[in-house]
Order: structure tokens, then C-alpha cells, then sequence
């Protein structure tokens, strides 16, 4: 058996976006990468919006997902530490992953060193300039005053109105993210900004949905995991190098064709 030694980053799965039968194909796919890591993965790093929509009632969580939740099990009975980060669609998770998975919950960023790199860890929301709007919506969002107000909807009237939202999101219509060059690109600023004061040979985020690995300075680099709806891309860690990967996308493309 392979040691564990590998680190596996992954965002943006957006598990129950979409037709059923398109988020169950999402989690099959999801389930054959984690079967692929488990050998060697030391620590998986799972980087927002795992869900599309996650919201934690003090008796109740949203159903589905069965089979994803129990791979995760699989994986941290089997040693694997876990870390999963609240996105932007799934900020309302708190201490219920923690508890069946011994998962550790990250609100915002994380900051690590492994095999002497530097890491900076975040979802990517609410970084860079502009965007203020949702800046202040996250801060609402994520004050115990609106998860109190939200807890006191019935369940299925809650899920509800967030499937509703879902359906008109753009990763549930799969769309692809426009790419912006140079310093257009708010998280590349923001890269540049925090280069300013803190060394890191990878910043890694989630959210923009666009598989980027972009030099930032000599030694330093932006790495954005993607999504898995168009690009099914994740990033490992060997010890040495982070690099991207994409799964099963050559026989996604083969059957394009």
C-alpha cells in the first residue's frame, strides 16, 4: 500500500444544483476521484460550495448526498484528515460534518505549511475589490441574527426557496466563468496585495469556477480549483509541487467527439 503523503484540493462541487439526475452524475463522478485517493491522500481539503445550497437545523440537515457523505466517512475512518471550507452557497454549515466525519469547518482562510511551502487557503468570495454589495450580504448572511431568522422557517418552506434560488444560478445552467486578464482578474489583485507583506508559494482558492494556475512572483503562485460541473479539476500535492488535474475530462472529451 502507497504511504500517505499527497494533499488533494477540490471546490465548487455544487452538489444538488441542477436536475436530480445531473447532481446524482455529479456525485457519482465526485465518489470516483475521492475512490481514487484514498490510498494516498494524507489530508483532503474540500474548498466551499461543496453544496449548492447547506443549511444546519438544530435537528435537521438538507437529505440527499448519501453516498458522498458516506466516501467522506470512508476516507476519515480510514485516516484521512478533512477540511472543509463554508463557500458562498454553503456558509451556513457549523458543527454537524465536525461531529460525524471529525471534519475541521474553516470560515475563512487557512493557512498552512507542508513539505516547506507555504500555503493560503480560501473560497475566494469576498476577495479583491469591488463587489461590495455581497460583501455586506456575506457579513449579513453570516451573522447569528439571520441564521436565527432563517431557522425559524419550516424546513421544506427554507430548502425550498434556496432550490428555488439554485435553479437560476449560473453553475446550475452551466455556465462557464469569463476569464479576465491581467489585474481585471480581483483575485489575482488580491494576490498581488497579500504578496505585499506575506510570502505563500500557493494561494489556492475555489469559486471563480475556472481552473487557473498563474505566476504571481518568483516562487509564487494563484492556483483556482475550478468547478465540477464543466471542468472536473482539483489540484494534488506531492510534497514538492501543487499542480492541477482534471478527472475523467479525456473521456468527457472523447465522447464529445
Amino acid at each position: 500500500m502507497p504511504s500517505r503523503n499527497k494533499l488533494y484540493f477540490a471546490s465548487d462541487f455544487h452538489l444538488g444544483a441542477g436536475a436530480l439526475g445531473s447532481s446524482r452524475a455529479r456525485e457519482d463522478r465526485i465518489i470516483r476521484w475521492l475512490d481514487t485517493i484514498k490510498a494516498d491522500a494524507a489530508e483532503l481539503f474540500l474548498m466551499g460550495d461543496v453544496f449548492d445550497f447547506w443549511f444546519e437545523y438544530k435537528t435537521v440537515v438538507p437529505k440527499g448526498y448519501i453516498r458522498f457523505l458516506g466516501k467522506l466517512a470512508e476516507l476519515t475512518d480510514a485516516g484521512v484528515k478533512l477540511y472543509l471550507f463554508k463557500g458562498n452557497h454553503d456558509m451556513w454549515m457549523f458543527d454537524y460534518f465536525e461531529k460525524e466525519l471529525g471534519a475541521t469547518i474553516i470560515s475563512n482562510e487557512l493557512k498552512i505549511e507542508r513539505g516547506g511551502k507555504k500555503f493560503f487557503l480560501h473560497h475566494g468570495d469576498g476577495l479583491g475589490p469591488g463587489d461590495n454589495f455581497y460583501k455586506l450580504l456575506k457579513n449579513f448572511f453570516r451573522s447569528r441574527f439571520c441564521q436565527w431568522l432563517f431557522a425559524r422557517l419550516h424546513p421544506n418552506f427554507g430548502v425550498g426557496i434556496a432550490n428555488y434560488w439554485s435553479t437560476n444560478s449560473r453553475i446550475a445552467n452551466s455556465k462557464k466563468e469569463d476569464h479576465k486578464p491581467g489585474e481585471q482578474e480581483w483575485l489575482v489583485t488580491f494576490c498581488r496585495e497579500e504578496l505585499q507583506s506575506n510570502f505563500y508559494d500557493y494561494l489556492v482558492f475555489g469559486h471563480r469556477h475556472l481552473p487557473l494556475d498563474i505566476q504571481m512572483t518568483p516562487g509564487s503562485r494563484y492556483i483556482n480549483l475550478g468547478e465540477w460541473v464543466n471542468f472536473f479539476s482539483y489540484a494534488v500535492f506531492d510534497g514538492e509541487e501543487l499542480k492541477l488535474e482534471y478527472f475523467e475530462k479525456l473521456d468527457m472529451m472523447s465522447a464529445d467527439r
